[in-house]
């Protein structure tokens, strides 16, 4: 006969193995990389965006255009465009935003880009300065190749930012 569930306590978690001679088993896993998305690495004000389009450097290939800019003095701080200048506020992440506009596809597509866009700038996000703030406007074909050929455009894009 097949044995009820039991939910897994402190007691039953040591003969699980959840607890190693006194070492909890996340002690001794390797350090894993940030791999978040906190809201200072997003380009999220329209201000921003339009700072960004006519002060930043364009970038364009098959996949998508790309506009970068690197922050400098008192912009490079805070999570805004006008930050405050306290150490509090100091950026510590390069910044991404994207506009997806409807020729590209429906919703479904839209969101589908985004996602990717997006997964591909935080794996690659430490090889960038923090100081860059970067736009991506994706083309029509951007919802429909390979992962590969995405991450290739990205460093591409990464490379010309002087990153």
């Amino acid at each position: 006969m097949k044995e009820p569930f039991a939910p897994r306590t402190r007691s039953n978690a040591v003969t699980a193995g959840a607890v190693t001679a006194g070492v909890p088993e996340a002690a001794t896993r390797p350090a894993v990389a940030d791999f978040s998305r906190p809201k200072a690495s997003r380009v999220l004000r329209n201000a921003e965006f339009r700072t960004i389009y006519d002060q930043g450097i364009r970038f364009s290939g098959p996949l998508f255009a790309a506009f970068c800019l690197a922050r400098t003095g008192a912009q490079a701080y805070g999570t805004g465009t006008y930050g405050t200048g306290t150490a509090e506020n100091i950026r510590t992440t390069a910044r991404l935003g994207l506009t997806v506009p409807r020729a590209v596809g429906n919703a479904v597509v839209r969101n589908r880009i985004k996602r990717r866009f997006r997964e591909v700038f935080r794996l690659h996000r430490a090889q960038l300065g923090v100081q860059w703030d970067i736009v991506l406007n994706p083309r029509k074909n951007a919802g429909e190749v390979a992962w590969a050929e995405i991450e290739r455009a990205f460093r591409k894009v990464i490379e010309k930012c002087g990153a």
